[in-house]
């Protein structure tokens, strides 16, 4: 039978997965899959809190707006990266602080 511990597991791996992609990646598309990873993590334990614990539905309308908080974070992070390309010719995080004029 799965239970909450279970679904915990897969969000503690899931966040982890997260946060080791967004320490170790120079990309910076990387770090904004490492970026979504964690937020997807928080998003399955808020359902799995809410199925497990709670009768109500905010849990879902927690993950709803993470959903729509990563979808606006993913569209202006992907606009700064391509403005970035084209100046830079490179995405590479280490050199963004060429930046300055």
């Amino acid at each position: 039978m799965i239970g909450l511990n279970h679904f915990l597991m897969v969000g503690a791996l899931l966040f982890a997965s997260g946060v080791y992609t967004v320490l170790s990646r120079r990309n910076a598309i990387g770090i904004l899959m490492g970026v979504e990873l964690i937020l997807n993590a928080a998003g399955l334990n808020f359902v799995a809190f809410n199925h497990y614990t709670t009768t109500g539905i905010q849990g879902g309308l927690f993950t709803v707006f993470i959903i729509v908080l990563a979808a606006a974070e993913a569209a202006v992070a992907l606009a700064i990266v391509l403005a970035i390309y084209q100046n830079l010719r490179d995405i590479d995080a280490n050199r963004l602080d060429t930046l300055q004029r």
